[in-house]
């Protein structure tokens, strides 16, 4: 059986999908107006962590922030 996912040809439109959506992202605001944009929205979310009480996904949620702003310095450098 061949599955047409696990082709080569698969994986590089797919990566060259992903990589039109980025150019599309960044298109919108430079990176660093990302990273300032992601520190407002999870400082605001931390804020507000006392009125919504204990949640179980802080970690996860702080970790995909996190390699959210890496993503977003990266790509800074890479300018």
């Amino acid at each position: 059986m061949n599955n047409k996912l696990n082709s080569p040809e698969s994986r590089d439109s797919t990566c060259m999908a992903y990589g039109a959506q980025v150019e599309a992202l960044l298109s919108m605001s430079d990176a660093s107006v990302w990273i300032d944009d992601l520190w407002t929205i999870y400082t605001g979310y931390m804020v507000s962590q006392k009125e919504m009480g204990y949640n179980p996904r802080a970690a996860d949620l702080f970790c995909t922030f996190r390699d959210l702003v890496f993503f977003f310095q990266r790509t800074q450098l890479a300018k």
